[in-house]
C-alpha cells in the first residue's frame, strides 16, 4: 500500500494559497502570493531539497494546471516532478487536453475510488501539494497519512485554507519536527487513530 502524504506549506491561521509568488493564484482577490520567500534559510532549503525527491503525485485541477505551466521548463531545480505520474483530480478535465498531453506522465483520475485504488496499488508514496480542495476531501474521508507542514510565523486572513469544516476529528504523532532560524515550524505527523478526551489535572 502506498501511502498519501500531504506537504504544505501554511500560515498560523492556516492559510495556504500561493506560497510561491505574486501570480500563482490570486483567486479571490488574494493579495499576498510568495509569502514564503522571506522565510527562506539554509535549514529550510535543505529540507525542501529533501522533500523534492522522486515520488508520485496527486494535484487538484487548478494546482496542476499552474504546475504544468511552470515545472517542464525548470526541470534544473526538481527533475523528479517531471518524471514522476502526475495524477490530476478532475471531474471536467479531458484525458486528451492539451496540458494532460503535453506533460510527460500526467494521468487523470475522476473520483475517491481512483483514488483509492492508487492508495492500494503498489509504486512510490504519493505527494499531495496545494490542492486545498482535494486536501480537504482527503482529510474528510480520512485518506492522508501523512502531513508535513512548515508552519510560518504570519497570518494572512483571507485566502485558501488548509482545514475546512469537513476535516473528521483525528489523532496524528509527530514524528519529527525543526525549527528554522527565522521561526518556521517544520512538522511531520502521521495518522494515528481517533482523538483521545480527558480532564486536565485529574
Amino acid at each position: 500500500m502506498r501511502k498519501i502524504i500531504v506537504l504544505s506549506m501554511i500560515s498560523l491561521d492556516g492559510v495556504m494559497q500561493a506560497p510561491g509568488g505574486p501570480e500563482e493564484d490570486t483567486s479571490g482577490g488574494f493579495k499576498y502570493g510568495g509569502w514564503v520567500a522571506p522565510y527562506s534559510d539554509e535549514v529550510y532549503n535543505e529540507v525542501l531539497q529533501k522533500e523534492l525527491k522522486p515520488a508520485d503525485y496527486l494535484l487538484g485541477r487548478k494546482t496542476f494546471e499552474i504546475w504544468a505551466g511552470y515545472w517542464p521548463d525548470h526541470a534544473d531545480f526538481w527533475p523528479g516532478v517531471n518524471e514522476g505520474t502526475k495524477y490530476v483530480f478532475s471531474k471536467s478535465m479531458k484525458k486528451s487536453d492539451p496540458m494532460v498531453t503535453g506533460w510527460k506522465n500526467s494521468v487523470v483520475v475522476r473520483n475517491l475510488a481512483d483514488i483509492k485504488k492508487l492508495k492500494n496499488s503498489n509504486g512510490p508514496d504519493i505527494q499531495v501539494w496545494g490542492s486545498s480542495e482535494l486536501v480537504q476531501l482527503l482529510l474528510k474521508k480520512d485518506i492522508a497519512d501523512e502531513l508535513r507542514l512548515k508552519i510560518h510565523p504570519l497570518t494572512l486572513g483571507k485566502g485558501k485554507k488548509l482545514f475546512g469544516n469537513g476535516t473528521i476529528p483525528a489523532a496524528f504523532t509527530l514524528a519529527e519536527s525543526i525549527v528554522t532560524p527565522k521561526g518556521v515550524i517544520i512538522a511531520h505527523y502521521k495518522r494515528a487513530g481517533n482523538v483521545e478526551t480527558g480532564t486536565s489535572g485529574a
